[in-house]
């Protein structure tokens, strides 16, 4: 790297910190105000630049929201791709190794800062402003779904699960995965480990009796 080159770099680092920071206090705002109660002003100090650098990086508040939710989905999606890393393809106990797999799905892309955030968005804003969540639905869940029939296909394949539809399965999967922590979810309660645990153990559990075959649920 020539010196001359070095200024452009710290420009360029520089405005990615910057609109990070503007993303992650729009997302704070957002979450505490509301799309409502939320405005340029509140998110332009809670990320310490002029409310004018916000409209020059975003144009309007909808717009914002829009890139919130898309920062927030596609940082959620690398730790659920990375999780999904670790999934247990070649099983010594599926049981215990599933539920080692879904105690980390939780941990890493559930009860993490941008899961809560991205929760708590949906929840409160998703009905009134579906339009403004539409890349979510199309970038978030269903990536997820799609990789994790496909190595639910894979045990089945292998003679562990008995699936007719591996896309259903992977969505039953997710929903019992999450069935136990939804109620301390809502209340924004700190999950803890022995909770994730019991979840997961639950999930995995309901999971095998559905779609188990005998050498996996015996195992």
């Amino acid at each position: 790297m020539t010196p001359a080159n070095a200024p452009d770099i710290s420009v360029a680092r520089s405005h990615s910190a910057k609109r990070l920071s503007i993303i992650d206090a729009a997302a704070r705002v957002f979450c505490r105000e509301g799309f409502a109660g939320a405005n340029i002003d509140l998110i332009a100090a809670e990320a310490g630049v002029s409310r004018q650098t916000i409209y020059n990086h975003h144009g309007d508040k909808e717009n914002l929201l829009v890139a919130v939710v898309r920062e927030v989905t596609e940082r959620i999606n690398a730790e659920v791709f990375d999780t999904l890393a670790t999934f247990p393809d070649k099983p010594v106990d599926l049981e215990a190794d599933l539920t080692a797999f879904a105690v980390r799905l939780n941990q890493n892309c559930l009860c993490n800062r941008d899961g809560k955030f991205l929760r708590k968005l949906l929840q409160t804003e998703g009905e009134r402003y579906p339009e403004l969540f539409a890349g979510w639905r199309e970038h978030g869940p269903a990536k997820t779904w799609a990789a994790l029939a496909a190595r639910f296909a894979r045990l089945a394949h292998a003679g562990w699960l008995d699936i007719d539809d591996p896309d259903v399965a992977a969505r039953q999967f997710l929903a019992l995965v999450n069935a136990d922590l939804q109620m301390a979810m809502i209340f924004g309660d700190n999950l803890s480990e022995e909770q994730l645990h019991t979840a997961a153990a639950n999930a995995v559990r309901t999971f095998l009796r559905a779609f188990g075959r005998a050498r996996a649920i015996a195992g």
